[in-house]
């Protein structure tokens, strides 16, 4: 006889929970996920960083006329909430994060493989062997919460638990949008669009195939003059070559492109950064031949607009579709 199949939908979680703790406090499924409520963790700097491409940042504009050339689109998505809580107030949150690979063939977007984990972030201690042994049994691994990534305590306070859960919940997403681009560097040489950077794989980072696109900008990497430049770009303009390094991320070569027209007092509006790998030789091409290039293949892809997303002034259509498709498949 079969096993029964598991529901691991957050309501399916809950059924589970409900027979293994019949006297628990459990969610009802109509509280918002915790992502709504979130606050981003990373302060809005701005930090200098060294041009390689010339002697300073100035503003370059891309003659050639947008030409397609990504072959396909990486995203991830994590969605998070609270399952239920202990009498001490420690919360359990329950989460599921995704990440796709959209191909383009015959100007269609397929799926080349996609990724769907199920966690329950809770300190493992407050759970029963019972209760691990049978989420386990129905895909659901345990994430301990007890310490912080430097392996400092959590404190008692549940916010304090509840936002190294979530913190856990991004490196989970991060680690599975890290695994199908490995997959895709390790199979095709063909050009992968990723939403968002690729420091935090070296062998992506060094893969030619590889590029990143950064919507966000919580981090400015320009100071002063430069950055008047940055802001001051015009639609299909980018910015100056620059090295972006971290002691925990792999080294890549960045630079900011304007994709459409700024619109009112925004000067983040369109703009968009982009890394790939860093020249590591002195017989590679000019970067900033490099830069031209990729820049006129992300600019081929800004239609059909990614309407009516609100970050379509800087999203391309093709990580518009891979959202589509993870908001189906959580």
């Amino acid at each position: 006889m079969s096993a029964p199949v598991f529901d691991p939908s957050f309501r399916g979680a809950v059924r589970v929970l409900a027979q293994l703790l019949p006297g628990a406090a459990l969610a009802s499924g109509t509280e918002p996920p915790l992502e709504v409520s979130a606050r981003p963790t990373e302060p809005a700097r701005t930090i200098s960083t060294i041009v390689i491409e010339g002697g300073a940042m100035r503003a370059h504009r891309v003659f050639d006329a947008p030409t397609v050339g990504i072959a396909a689109f990486l995203d991830g998505t994590q969605v998070s909430r609270t399952i239920f809580a202990t009498d001490e107030g420690i919360p359990f949150i329950y989460g599921t994060v995704a990440a796709v690979i959209r191909e383009r063939r015959n100007r269609r977007l397929y799926t080349w493989r996609h990724l769907v984990w199920h966690r329950l972030y809770a300190p493992p201690t407050r759970l029963t062997a019972e209760l691990v042994e049978r989420l386990e049994a129905n895909g659901i691994a345990v994430r301990d919460v007890t310490a912080t990534e430097d392996g400092a305590p959590v404190g008692d306070h549940p916010l304090a638990w509840r936002d190294a859960a979530i913190h856990l919940l991004q490196r989970d997403r991060e680690a599975a949008e890290q695994e199908l681009a490995v997959d895709w560097c390790g199979r095709e040489e063909r050009v992968l669009l990723i939403d968002g950077g690729i420091s935090g794989s070296e062998r992506v980072a060094h893969a030619s195939c590889a590029i990143g696109v950064i919507k966000s900008h919580r981090t400015l990497y320009a100071e002063g003059e430069a950055l008047a430049r940055v802001f001051g770009l015009k639609k299909g303009e980018r910015s100056s070559v620059f090295r972006v390094t971290s002691p925990k991320r792999a080294t890549v070569a960045s630079w900011y492109l304007r994709m459409r027209d700024r619109s009112g007092i925004d000067p983040m509006w369109g703009l968009v950064r982009v890394e790939v790998a860093y020249p590591e030789r002195a017989d590679e091409p000019p970067i900033g031949r490099r830069a031209d290039l990729v820049s006129r293949w992300i600019l081929a892809e800004a239609a059909p607009t990614a309407l009516p997303d609100g970050r379509w002034d800087k999203m391309v259509y093709g990580i518009r579709d891979c959202e589509e498709f993870l908001r189906a498949v959580v």
